[in-house]
């Protein structure tokens, strides 16, 4: 069963109680930070952060979700390094400094990949990361048109696979990436959250790392956010973040359809209107995602939280999708989808109508 809501105040996030590391990651200085934080910890050696049968493949662990999540912690080496396009959210995604997350949001596809269970992976080579996003960013020169990511500067998605103000209570990884955007005259960073972590705002970014708080209406987050902040503080946060340096926009993400939608996101909205400023607004964009669930992760979902499924898996609305990688999605059909859309689309623009709409989909 998920966490109720006297679990989230009263369970830390994070109670490490193992890590499995790579001897190479165990050794960093990154990986002894990490070590140190949690000194009570198990050490377990691995041959690699992939490479772990107790975690990775193992069906009984659909019954420890949560608590896996909570108690594990992973310490690898990220072996390639490449900044892929995108064009959608941000211009390229960044190497991952991370893997998996210690929330447990009921559509997240990380696990669609690790089987069973995704606590977090830390990656240690830090140093080797930020260097070549530097490296990356400088050859890029100066961005030569705006598009839909940022009209002025190359945007670099810092946590596709891990939600980064979650990753910042592990290490300092995530200080390290908004120190190098920081320095970068032509680049941004830009990460997706449902998290408040305050401490990020001592890190200065300087305008060049942008925080995309996601959100959902309240009663669904509680549904389907487990272990992420609730809904009113991540609104509470926003002005507080903007006055800190961040640029901050909004993720509505994922769109699910369900009886009384659209009366749901208008009252979200009103919430919105009223938590942010003049400032924070003046800054202010979105993303609008429709939900995308996954027939693996449908079947994991079963074992630990079938209540999420009943809003997520609903055949009689959507179609099969075959992804990049070969897996089988589900999505709502086509036509019922752009209807959809254009309902949302039109509800922003009549509710608020000072947040632009960077892609929608």
């Amino acid at each position: 069963m998920p966490d109720t809501e006297t679990d989230r105040s009263t369970r830390p996030l994070l109670d490490i109680g193992r890590i499995y590391a790579e001897p190479e990651a165990a050794a960093s200085p990154r990986g002894r930070q990490v070590l140190d934080r949690w000194p009570d910890a198990e050490v377990v050696e691995v041959p690699s952060h992939w490479q772990i049968p107790e975690l990775h493949g193992n069906e009984a662990n659909v019954a420890r979700w949560v608590r896996i999540k909570r108690e594990a912690l992973v310490l690898g080496v990220k072996k390639s390094l490449s900044a892929r396009p995108n064009g959608r959210s941000t211009d390229f995604i960044a190497p991952s400094t991370s893997n998996g997350c210690a929330m447990a949001c009921a559509y997240c596809y990380v696990p669609r990949r690790k089987g069973y269970s995704n606590p977090i992976t830390v990656f240690t080579n830090i140093d080797k990361i930020t260097g070549y996003l530097s490296r990356h960013a400088r050859r890029q020169g100066p961005k030569p048109q705006p598009n839909q990511c940022d009209p002025v500067d190359w945007v670099y998605d810092l946590g596709e696979n891990s939600d980064c103000s979650v990753d910042a209570l592990v290490s300092d990884n995530v200080a390290d990436l908004v120190a190098t955007f920081r320095g970068l005259p032509n680049a941004k960073a830009s990460f997706a959250t449902k998290y408040v972590n305050r401490e990020l705002l001592d890190l200065d970014p300087q305008g060049r790392t942008r925080v995309r708080f996601s959100l959902m209406p309240a009663a669904q987050a509680m549904l389907l956010d487990i272990r992420t902040s609730p809904i009113v503080a991540r609104l509470a946060a926003m002005d507080d973040f903007v006055a800190a340096g961040y640029e901050v926009q909004v993720n509505f993400s994922p769109v699910v359809v369900v009886d009384g939608w659209l009366e749901a996101w208008a009252e979200l909205l009103g919430q919105l209107d009223d938590a942010t400023s003049a400032a924070t607004k003046a800054q202010l964009a979105c993303e609008v995602i429709f939900l995308t669930h996954n027939d693996r992760l449908h079947e994991v979902n079963l074992g630990w939280h079938p209540q999420a499924e009943q809003v997520l898996w609903r055949p009689e609305l959507q179609e099969p999708k075959r992804s990049e990688n070969g897996m089988i999605n589900v999505r709502y059909r086509w036509r019922e989808k752009q209807r959809y859309l254009e309902q949302f689309l039109g509800l922003l623009a009549d509710r608020a109508p000072w947040c632009p709409v960077r892609y929608a989909f």
